[in-house]
Formats: C-alpha cells, sequence, structure tokens
C-alpha cells in the first residue's frame, strides 16, 4: 500500500509479507492509520477528519494479489476492471470536504463495490470485534458461520417461512381487529349500491336528460320559432299571396333555365341554384316535423325533472356525474366481495398460519441440532487452539437454550419463543481451569484471557473461511510474557497458509513476524510526517529492544530481543 496525507503520515509506501507481517511503534505514531488505510481500500466509511492538515486529500494506493478465477475477479472484471498481472490495483481518494472516489483496476468504481469484494479478500479482526463478540446475537452469528451449510440451508428455509408467518399473522390481526370498521364499512357500500340499484341510471342518462328538460321548457317557443322558419322557406297555407324562400329560388332557376344552352358557366351556376332548392324543401320538411313531433307535455316535462333531481341525489354522494357513480358501483361491489369473505378469509389465514408454525417447529429443531452438533466441532477446536495460547486447562463450550413462550412455536414438546433466527439462545462458556463452572466468557475470563480465547476463536475461523489475508488489530492486548509468546508462535504458524499482518505493541508477538514494518514519527518543528520501513539487522534488534525495555541501547534489552528472534526463528 502507498499511504499519503492520511492522519499523521504524510507519504508512506507499507510493503506487506505474504507470510506473517508485524507493525509496530510507539503510541501516536500511526499504526492504526495503516489498519485504517486498508479499511478504505476495503471499502470502509470516508471521514474528512482523516486527511492531514493542509493537505487537499488523503490517497490510498493498494496492490493485491488475486488467485485466477476467484469470485472477486469475476466481480471486478464485471465491473470493467482490468488485472495486472494477476494483481488488482484499488485505489481511495478523501477529500478535505469528505468526498470519496474509488478505482479498481484502472476504472472508477462506487464504493461499494470494493466492500463487496473485501469479503472474498481480506477478513479484519480488531478490538472492535473482541467487543462484538461478548453479544449473544454475534455468537450464535459465530456459530452459524462455522457451522456453514449444515445450518444456513435449514436457516434459509426458516427465514422464508418466518417472513411468510409474518405477513399472514399480520393480515389475520389487520382483519380480526378491524373487524367492527370493516363492517361499517361493508354497510356504507351495501347501502351506496342499493341505493343506485333502486334508481337504475344509465350511462350519459344524465345528459340526455338535461337537454330534454331543456327542450320541454321552451317547447312552445321552439314550436313558434319553427312555424315561423317553416313559412319563410315553403310559405304559409292561409297566405297564399306571400312570397317564400322556396318560391324565389324556384323562379330564380326557371329564369336561367331558358339560357343556360348557351354558357357552361351560368348552366353550372343554374345546377347549384337547384341543389339549393332541394336543400330547402328538405329543411322545410324536418321543420315542419320537427314541430309535428314536439312534445309540450307538462308532465312529461315533471317526469324527466324528476328523473333528474334522482339522478343528481346520486351524483352529490358517489361521483361527479352517472359514469363516475357506476364506477363507484363497480368498485364498490368488488370492495363488498372482499369485506363479506372475511370469515372465509379468517379461516384461511388462521390454517395457514398454523401449518406454517408447525414448519417453523420443525426446521427449529432442525436448526438446533446442527448448532449443537456444530458447537460441539467449533469448542473442541477453540479448547485446542488455547492450549497453544497457554491455557492448557481452560475449556470452552457453547448453552444453546431456548425460553419458553407460550405465543411460541412447539420444538420437542415445548412451546419456545422463536424469532428470526430459530429458537436458540448461544451463549460462549469459558472455564478456565479445572474445576471452574463454565461461566458465559465476558465474566468468566480476565482481560489477557478474553483476549486469547477471541484470538483462538478468530483463528479457528481462520481454518473455515476462505480469505486469503487476515489483519488483527491488537488482539494481543491485555496479554504478556509467555502468553505473548504463545499468540506469537500461533501466529506466525497461521501465517504458513495465510497472509497475517498484526499491528501490536509485543515484542513477543513482533519476533515472530517474517517481516517487522515501523511506524516512525519525526518533528522537523512545523510539520509532523510519520513514515514506514521494513525493519531488518540491527534495525530491528533495536526495536525490539526498545519495545521490551523503551531503551534501544540497553545491552540487556538487545541481548533478550536476540533471544526472542532466535527463539522464534527456531520455532519456524
Amino acid at each position: 500500500m502507498r499511504i499519503r496525507s492520511l492522519g499523521v503520515i504524510d507519504d508512506a509506501v507499507v510493503e506487506l509479507s505474504p507470510g506473517f507481517t508485524a507493525v509496530t511503534g510507539e503510541t501516536g505514531a500511526g499504526k492504526t492509520m495503516v489498519v485504517t488505510s486498508l479499511g478504505l481500500l476495503l471499502g470502509g466509511r470516508a471521514d474528512a477528519a482523516l486527511v492531514r492538515i493542509g493537505a487537499r486529500n488523503a490517497v490510498v494506493e493498494g496492490r493485491i494479489a488475486v488467485p485466477e478465477g476467484a469470485a472477486a475477479v469475476v466481480r471486478a472484471e464485471e465491473a470493467g476492471a482490468e488485472l495486472d498481472d494477476g494483481t488488482l490495483l484499488v485505489s481511495r481518494t478523501v477529500s478535505a470536504e469528505g468526498r470519496s472516489r474509488a478505482h479498481l483496476g484502472g476504472r472508477s468504481v462506487p464504493v461499494g463495490l470494493l466492500a463487496e469484494l473485501a469479503d472474498d479478500l481480506v477478513a479484519v479482526h480488531g478490538q472492535t470485534d473482541q467487543q462484538g463478540l461478548l453479544k449473544l446475537s454475534r455468537q450464535r452469528q459465530a456459530l452459524d458461520r462455522y457451522a456453514g451449510y449444515a445450518v444456513a440451508v435449514p436457516l434459509g428455509k426458516y427465514g422464508e417461512a418466518y417472513k411468510r408467518l409474518r405477513a399472514v399473522a399480520a393480515e389475520l390481526e389487520q382483519i380480526t381487529t378491524r373487524a367492527r370498521e370493516r363492517a361499517q364499512e361493508a354497510d356504507l357500500l351495501r347501502f351506496g349500491l342499493e341505493e343506485i340499484a333502486a334508481v337504475e341510471p344509465r350511462a350519459g342518462e344524465d345528459a340526455e336528460l338535461a337537454e330534454e328538460a331543456e327542450r320541454l321548457g321552451h317547447a312552445e317557443a321552439l314550436a313558434s320559432a319553427a312555424a315561423v322558419a317553416h313559412a319563410a322557406l315553403a310559405g304559409n297555407p292561409e297566405d297564399p299571396e306571400g312570397v317564400d324562400a322556396g318560391t324565389l329560388v324556384a323562379g330564380a332557376q326557371r329564369a336561367l333555365e331558358a339560357v343556360r344552352a348557351h354558357d357552361p358557366a351560368l348552366a353550372a351556376l343554374t345546377d347549384r341554384i337547384g341543389e339549393v332548392g332541394i336543400l330547402l324543401r328538405d329543411v322545410a320538411g324536418e321543420l315542419a316535423g320537427y314541430a309535428d313531433d314536439l312534445d309540450a307535455d307538462p308532465l312529461r316535462l315533471a317526469a324527466v325533472e324528476e328523473r333528474r333531481a334522482a339522478l343528481t341525489a346520486l351524483t352529490r354522494k358517489y361521483g361527479e356525474d352517472i359514469a363516475s357513480v357506476l364506477a363507484w358501483a363497480e368498485q364498490g361491489a368488488a370492495r363488498l366481495t372482499e369485506l363479506d369473505g372475511d370469515d372465509e378469509r379468517i379461516g384461511e389465514l388462521t390454517a395457514e398460519r398454523d401449518a406454517l408454525r408447525a414448519e417453523l417447529g420443525a426446521l427449529a429443531q432442525e436448526l438446533t441440532d446442527a448448532r449443537t452438533e456444530a458447537a460441539e466441532r467449533f469448542a473442541s477446536a477453540v479448547t485446542a487452539e488455547l492450549a497453544s495460547l497457554a491455557m492448557p486447562h481452560a475449556r470452552v463450550s457453547f448453552d444453546i437454550r431456548q425460553t419458553e413462550d407460550p405465543e411460541g412455536v412447539e420444538v420437542d414438546g415445548r412451546t419456545v419463543a422463536y424469532g428470526p433466527s430459530g429458537v436458540d439462545e448461544v451463549e460462549l462458556l469459558l472455564a478456565p481451569h479445572p474445576g471452574a463452572p463454565p461461566r458465559p466468557i465476558a465474566k468468566g475470563a480476565s482481560g489477557g484471557e478474553l483476549s486469547r480465547v477471541m484470538l483462538a476463536v478468530e483463528v479457528v475461523f481462520a481454518g473455515t473461511d476462505p480469505v486469503p489475508t487476515y489483519l488483527f488489530d491488537e488482539v494481543d492486548a491485555g496479554v504478556g510474557g509467555k502468553a505473548a509468546v504463545e499468540i506469537g508462535r500461533r501466529l506466525a504458524k497461521l501465517a504458513k497458509t495465510a497472509q497475517v499482518v498484526v499491528v501490536t505493541h509485543l515484542p513477543q508477538v513482533a519476533a515472530f513476524a517474517d517481516r517487522q514494518l515501523l511506524v516512525e514519527k519525526t518533528n522537523d518543528g512545523s510539520v509532523t510526517r510519520s513514515g514506514v520501513k521494513v525493519l531488518e539487522g540491527e534495525d530491528r534488534i533495536r526495536e525490539l529492544s526498545r519495545m521490551l525495555a523503551g531503551q534501544e541501547d540497553s545491552e540487556t534489552a538487545r541481548a533478550h530481543a536476540e533471544e526472542l528472534l532466535a527463539t522464534a526463528r527456531a520455532d519456524v
């Protein structure tokens, strides 16, 4: 990795060994920034406070070797990234304003993609993880993770059934608790549908009746106007001497007929006048028929107004017009059918709920059995690791229990509480020495013992997780002496099959590393700069002496440091 302008680090290159790399340095030198840098490359949260004061942005670049065909490679190539001789080039930039950018294989990518790849590339274990494992929920997750498919398969089926049961129970509760409101809604719908059915409206009937009412209300005026118009077009029988439009047009046509043969243009005009005469006679005939058919019956007008009033009563309640009223009736009928079917639906949901609860009980029993079997193997593996960490008499076990709950599911003849992950409460127990009763690790272990238990747990995970790199951030806190030597020896053994990076303050651990990196800080009077350098030979002995006694040049500390290195090399 190359780190620039991140925290106290101005510009540093971190060269990690393929085996075991120990990162050391005085408190405040910036060891944590190395961990933070790796976290940024793995898609961790960006924070503007990480940017070095006075810098525009912080940049972390890394080169990660990846196995050909690995899931991380496939996902990276899907995002357009290109591999450089079997390695992925990753970079992360954080601006002083808090903006963050990520690049993978020369291509700009979302930060979330880095987090996806991280799951397959690096496992980070630190103080936060150690504290997190004290929670019962995390202990159950740890056991499930160790068990693998044996738990994952029934847990997946259980999760699906659990979600369906929650949905069924919620719908059932809604129907039953809102029974009164739904009954009231059904009554209102039923009343409205009956009211509409009693009127029997037709689509468009309101517009038709409005036109008819307008016509009936002005029947006399309409009849008089039609009669006057008819007389003007066709003549008045009571006034034979009167001149009408039809007579005048006929006279014009006759006058032109006598001479039309002499001019085609005039002949065309004569034909057009003939067409006008035909149109006048048609209109006159329709006017006569209109006057004859016009109904001026006041009883009919009263009936129309009464019908319009009935339709208006519907539009006031159910829609702007009759079309809207009919649409409301269609929707209301469908909703009423749904509401009237509540009793039947309640029966269906109740039966499905009971079946799902029985299914959950069976799946929960599968989960308990799988967890119990995995817990024995997990506890045995962690106990074996503790023997390698200077706790030869410690014993780790799991307490897998259930809580009685009358509202729960039936498992093995008992009704117990259940949740999204099953019915089990899983707790990791420790008996630190023979004769001591197993107690929860948060209560049964000292600080140093707790660190070793957690390290043992992580080492066991390292043997089951297909992750090539492990980062341990001061998980050796709280231990020293022989226990520290054993931790260093165990990490060195782990590094034979995976890359291990450890941030440590213990010389007993650092001595076992294949490569030791020193994060050091100097002060030029104005700007504090930190660098990272590889320690070899005399430099490494001086750093181990400082870690042992706080005195780089102490002959006693140097002798002890040389002895530590010799012991570590002999073990390896």
